[in-house]
């Protein structure tokens, strides 16, 4: 008699139970722990942990930060969609997937995919309002026609248990039927190994969460790190600097070598949206020929991204606030890591020390770096999809109180860039930069960089530079992108008794074919002109191509411009380690078409984490 009464109880209750089986897709807890048995039905991408964000890509990894002087290839913003807008939009740091989350609902009517008409919509709407042990996606769907595991099944007749153990505590069992509570019971009996299956994970669960909360650094900030070895050399070439008969020298900074760098970001989230970026760096790594010979008059043709000697000494590389006015204009204030390499939105989206080209000049048009400071106020206004707005003012010598420095005073840029994306396949920018220095160079350490002093005093020049440029990525397919950029600087020199202008131009072209050979390959080809002045006309005979061709100072253009082809292939050995072997080639470096062509050979190895 017994046994016919629960088989008619059991029939009476089928359609509430098959729908009790399929809301254990919609529930974070059986979703974790059901995982493993049924991954075709459970297991998702997680889009919006932030350890995966372009953010962390963009601000914390790749690449390398450092000062100017550093001659590192600082942070850039990847892609026209905001890194600010990207990430900012999390409301905490968290390692749970938002749109995993189950959403609880208190009335069947609020699962939009659930209709009266539907076979089991009376069991469903019991379940719901009587009990409250259902829940829906996030976008409010039951999804009741997905199919369901026993352990699936047994997490959700866990969750109503335990929600019936709480209305029974709660001193209201005459809410709870009888024929419910002997439903249950036969229920508990058929998956009593299951549900000890279940509850052995969930204690498994609470110990690791007791362990990892009592261990963690910290609840709001995350710790990010990339680690760059690299071994590289050049062949052996001659230098005909000073341009006269007989100047010629041998390169003396042809050694293979090996050096790293490494940077530390602490990435710190708060709930209003704000981001608190703090982060160091060391590293042992110059390619450069000695300020003795005038073969350092090349090093900013054949300068490497990932390159930066500190002594192996941490220095602080940034420290900046980023936080939302609105919800579409993002703003960067602090004392360190300022400027429009970190503020403006980069066309080329490999942009990386680590991981994109192998040479400084193949990361980004250098008229961005032009005089990059470290303190300052930047903004990132996204007009509307697709179109948005950078700008910055940044001071390369805030901190001194006295003499060329301040947030006024001293080295500054000031710049602003209108970033648009075309038919979902073209990156496009345009920038204007102006900029002040007060050490006869444009302060980008690529290419023409140093441009006068003057004489008899050999004191610094100062020069006042305005920079217009632009960039272009075409996504051609989805393993193609080509594009390039052009840059043009107008120097005038600001010291006393001085008149007169110098002009540079630059110009770059790229292929990257992406997912070659394997997931997350790249191989790029770069070919492009290297800053190179084009009219030099300062009065007091200090114009710096004529000095070099040994005529006097007269005014002119550099006699001829050099040609830079950058070939490199990055093979990613895991998630979290690649190895780039790459080859640059300047052709008439330093402006002279009589030194010899240069070969620059590399090989890279990052790790990030």
């Amino acid at each position: 008699m017994l046994g016919s009464t629960m088989s008619l109880q059991l029939n009476q209750y089928k359609s509430s139970l098959f729908w009790l089986g399929t809301v254990i897709a919609s529930s974070t807890l059986i979703g974790g722990i059901a995982q493993a048995d049924t991954p075709a039905t459970t297991s998702r991408t997680n889009t919006n942990n932030v350890n995966n964000t372009s953010l962390i890509q963009a601000i914390a990894n790749d690449p390398i930060v450092t000062p100017p002087t550093d001659k590192t290839s600082p942070t850039n913003s990847t892609s026209v969609e905001s890194t600010f807008f990207q990430r900012m939009e999390q409301d905490k740091i968290s390692g749970i997937d938002a749109n995993e989350t189950a959403q609880n609902v208190s009335s069947v009517s609020q699962l939009s995919d659930v209709r009266p008409t539907d076979w089991a919509f009376t069991a469903l709407q019991s379940l719901v309002e009587r009990y409250g042990c259902i829940a829906g996606y996030p976008d409010r769907t039951f999804r009741g026609r997905q199919a369901t595991s026993r352990y699936e099944f047994a997490a959700g007749l866990n969750a109503c248990l335990d929600k019936i153990n709480e209305i029974i505590s709660a001193g209201l069992a005459d809410k709870v039927s009888k024929e419910d509570l002997a439903t249950l019971r036969k229920l508990q009996e058929e998956f009593a190994a299951e549900l000890a299956t279940l509850r052995g994970r969930v204690d498994a669960l609470d110990a690791k969460t007791a362990k990892l909360e009592a261990q963690q650094f910290s609840t709001t900030t995350k710790l990010f790190g990339q680690a760059i070895f690299g071994l590289q050399g050049r062949l052996n070439n001659n230098a005909n600097i000073p341009r006269t008969a007989g100047s010629v020298s041998a390169d003396p900074a042809t050694n293979v070598n090996f050096g790293a760098q490494v940077q530390l970001s602490l990435l710190t989230q708060f709930p209003d949206r704000s981001l608190l970026l703090t982060s160091l760096q060391a590293g042992n790594l110059s390619t450069d020929a000695p300020i003795t010979s005038f073969n350092a008059l090349n090093n900013g043709f054949t300068r490497l991204a990932y390159e930066g000697n500190t002594g192996n000494t941490f220095t602080l590389t940034d420290l900046n606030y980023r936080f939302y006015i609105g919800d579409r204009l993002a703003v960067i204030v602090g004392p360190r890591g300022v400027n429009a390499i970190n503020v403006f939105r980069g066309a080329n989206r490999i942009e990386s020390a680590g991981n994109g080209p192998i040479s400084l000049f193949a990361q980004r048009n250098p008229i961005i770096s032009m005089n990059a400071g470290q303190a300052g106020l930047g903004f990132d206004w996204q007009i509307s999809k697709g179109l948005s707005l950078q700008g910055v003012y940044s001071a390369g010598n805030a901190a001194s109180a006295s003499g060329d420095g301040g947030l006024f005073g001293g080295p500054t840029q000031i710049g602003v860039q209108l970033a648009a994306t075309i038919f979902d396949r073209v990156d496009t920018a345009l920038y204007y930069l102006n900029s002040y220095t007060n050490n006869g160079t444009l302060n980008n350490a690529v290419g023409d960089n140093f441009i006068g002093v003057t004489f008899p005093t050999n004191v610094a020049s100062k020069f006042n530079t305005n920079a217009f440029g632009g960039s272009l990525s075409w996504r051609a397919t989805n393993k193609l992108n080509v594009g390039g950029w052009l840059g043009f600087t107008n120097s005038n020199i600001q010291n006393a008794g001085f008149s007169g202008n110098v002009n540079t131009f630059n110009w770059m072209t790229y292929a990257n074919l992406i997912d070659l050979f394997k997931e997350g390959d790249l191989f790029g080809l770069y070919v492009g002109q290297p800053p190179s002045i084009t009219a030099s006309n300062l009065s007091g005979n200090i114009n710096f191509p004529s000095l070099l061709s040994g005529t006097g100072g007269v005014t002119g253009a550099q006699p001829a411009a050099t040609t830079h082809l950058e070939l490199f292939y990055r093979y990613p050995i895991s998630k979290n380690i690649s190895i780039t072997p790459g080859l640059v080639f300047v052709f008439a470096p330093g402006n002279t078409a009589s030194s010899d062509t240069i070969t620059i050979g590399a090989i890279r190895t990052t790790f990030t984490f």
